[in-house]
């Protein structure tokens, strides 16, 4: 894992990257590249509540458009402002060495706000999410990431009981192959290998494990 390289990279892609030491340093930095006020909004992220930014979108200061306990209509209407809001929270399934963001989605609000539409995107990554390049990306979500997140979400399918996914028993199995469960996370996949708007991505790199 090569930090310097993977920041190196992002900042040669059109992304902007930060590196903190602490989960601590995150909100400082955060209360700095945002303003009182402002909307925001959050693609369903464990690194965002560990580092205490959910905490922070939560305490008044800002228009948080807040999605969860929400349904039907009410839950459309949250995503579609969310869609528009002046910064988007999450993180990143992957990150990496080259440069580019590798995030997998289910229902794929989160994903639809990296590629367009928020003002800014702010992505709070952990160095475990650093791979060397997009296969070792791919794999990460298969084996750590998509698992994990089931397990978290409470989803019926085969890689929330075996720990990975069922395509990797296949010689030749290719990126998007997975389960046929409905309630599958692995929909939409998604590389971001360059961003035509200079520095709207975000991307904190913070010297800690979080998140899967």
């Amino acid at each position: 894992m090569d930090i310097k390289k993977t920041m190196e990279n992002l900042e040669k892609n059109g992304f902007k990257p930060y590196f903190v030491e602490t989960k601590e340093e995150v909100v400082p930095l955060v209360k700095t590249l945002i303003n009182k006020g402002e909307s925001v909004s959050n693609g369903g992220s464990v690194s965002l509540q560990e580092t205490g930014v959910m905490e922070l979108l939560k305490s008044g200061d800002y228009d948080f458009i807040d999605r969860s306990g929400l349904e039907g209509e009410e839950l459309r209407n949250a995503y579609i402002r969310a869609f528009g809001c002046d910064t988007f929270f999450c993180s990143s399934n992957a990150v990496t060495e080259n440069g580019e963001l590798y995030n997998v989605d289910g229902n794929s609000n989160r994903v639809a706000c990296i590629v367009y539409g928020p003002r800014q995107v702010i992505m709070v990554v952990g160095v475990n999410k650093i791979v060397s390049n997009i296969n070792e990306a791919v794999k990460r979500v298969k084996e750590q990431a998509a698992p994990l997140n089931t397990k978290r979400l409470s989803c019926k399918t085969p890689c929330q009981v075996t720990g990975k996914c069922i395509s990797l028993n296949k010689e030749d199995a290719m990126i998007c192959d997975g389960c046929a469960s409905p309630q599958r996370v692995c929909c939409n996949y998604v590389i971001s290998a360059k961003q035509r708007h200079k520095d709207r991505i975000k991307v904190i790199i913070v010297n800690e494990n979080l998140g899967f």
